[in-house]
C-alpha cells in the first residue's frame, strides 16, 4: 500500500509541470507539429509515427525534472 508521501511527490511534480514544459518548448512544438502533420484529415495518430520527436520531448522533460530536483 502506498503512503501519503507518494501523493505529495506526485502533487509536487504536477505543480512543477508548467515549469518543465517551458524549458522544453522547442521539443514540444516539434512533437506537436509532427502529430498535426501526421493526422491531417481523418487520419488517426498511430504509434511510432512521431517517435523521434516524442523521445526528444521525453528526454527534455526528464532532464528538466532532474535539474529541478536538485
Amino acid at each position: 500500500m502506498s503512503g501519503p508521501n507518494v501523493w505529495s511527490r506526485s502533487r509536487e511534480k504536477m505543480r512543477r509541470f508548467p515549469e518543465f514544459f517551458a524549458q522544453c518548448a522547442g521539443e514540444a512544438a516539434s512533437y506537436g507539429k509532427c502529430v498535426t502533420a501526421t493526422t491531417t484529415g481523418r487520419q488517426e495518430l498511430r504509434k511510432d509515427l512521431c517517435v523521434k520527436e516524442f523521445e526528444a520531448l521525453k528526454t527534455c522533460f526528464t532532464n528538466a525534472a532532474k535539474k529541478g530536483a536538485k
